[in-house]
């Protein structure tokens, strides 16, 4: 059986912030924020631009784009944000009904920044399990910026989360930009490294939490967490992309084009030496930052405007996120025969 991806969607904020000013904002040089952390300058959200809505957007133009009618979709799957509209909200069944998928039925997923990978094998698993699944859409949004304190500098390297929304839409027997084999691995050691310390069960939002900024993310143990991402991150960044493309009956050699969240320079750098393959086989998001897991929907779209996916290419989709959670995911680009 192959699923293959339809289309995909984007939306981006009209607003945005430089990394000129977000130097200015965290009192730090401008050559660290644009040269280091690799951020000339990245998306922020309007007063329209809330998380759901973003996916709504972007999901209206994949639709759009794959030229079929909304009512053809079986399964919406959230890729968004929990910092959205409302809390204790589902917005999977918001953005089936805005989308007019009201054949459809809709749940929210959840991974971090690693949340499009991992809903890609959540989708493709559901097509396989389910015969009356043939098209499925994953649409979300994400505005985790809303959480940087500039002055706090243990968060500095969460300082390029940026705004936008993303859409996938994938089909059954859909012959094109087949969808091969998805890498998952979790580490729990991490999962209460970074955190919003006030506004859950543990710490419940009150006006002094507010004040003392403890309603904003932050890093608990920062030495600790870099210790131990040293070890780790770089390592399953790259076993997850290895085993994707070995599941999937390829080699790392045979990869065209790598689509990598936004990192700091030298890491992005890092990944493609290991490798061995060139910065014209990757695009390095300094002109839009973190968007979270929206960050491979957004280099796709770039990559396959830009020319540099062809048809015959193995695409692969990378995420690392807050968990600690890293992903790849493997894509057959083109019509197969």
């Amino acid at each position: 059986m192959q699923i293959g991806i339809v289309s995909t969607g984007l939306y981006l904020p009209q607003d945005y912030i430089t990394g000129k000013e977000i130097a200015e904002k965290a009192s730090i040089p401008a050559h660290v924020v644009e040269e280091k952390m690799g951020i000339k300058k990245k998306y922020v959200p309007g007063p329209d631009d809330h998380t759901c809505e973003m996916g709504i957007k972007a999901a209206k133009q994949a639709i759009k784009k794959a030229g079929i009618h909304p009512m053809e979709i079986d399964v919406v799957i959230y890729i968004g944000e929990e910092h959205k509209e409302y809390p204790l909200w589902t917005a999977g069944i918001k953005l089936q009904e805005e989308v007019g998928a009201l054949n459809a039925w809709a749940f929210d997923v959840a991974l971090r920044c690693g949340t499009t990978v991992m809903a890609l094998k959540v989708a493709k698993s559901l097509i396989i399990a389910d015969s009356t699944i043939q098209t499925v859409l994953l649409a979300g949004g994400y505005r985790n910026g809303d959480f940087i304190d500039y002055q706090n500098p243990r968060t500095r390297f969460m300082f390029n989360l940026s705004a936008g929304g993303g859409a996938i839409l994938l089909k059954k027997d859909h012959n094109e930009n087949i969808l091969l084999e998805t890498e998952l691995l979790t580490d729990g050691s991490f999962s209460e490294d970074v955190v919003v310390v006030s506004g859950g069960t543990k710490n419940p939002i009150t006006k002094e939490a507010i004040d003392q900024r403890l309603n904003m993310l932050d890093v608990l143990d920062p030495e600790g967490m870099k210790q131990r991402l040293e070890q780790k991150s770089m390592a399953n960044f790259l076993k997850v992309i290895r085993e994707s493309v070995r599941k999937s009956g390829y080699k790392v050699g045979d990869i065209s084009f790598i689509a990598m969240l936004h990192m700091k320079k030298s890491a992005h750098e890092y990944v493609l030496k290991e490798l061995g393959l060139s910065h014209q086989q990757s695009i390095y998001l300094e002109d839009y930052g973190h968007i979270g897991q929206i960050d491979q929907i957004l280099s796709l779209e770039l990559a396959v405007k830009e020319g540099k996916v062809k048809e015959g290419d193995i695409v692969v989709l990378v995420s690392a996120g807050i968990g600690y959670a890293w992903g790849a995911s493997t894509i057959k680009w083109g019509r197969v025969m």
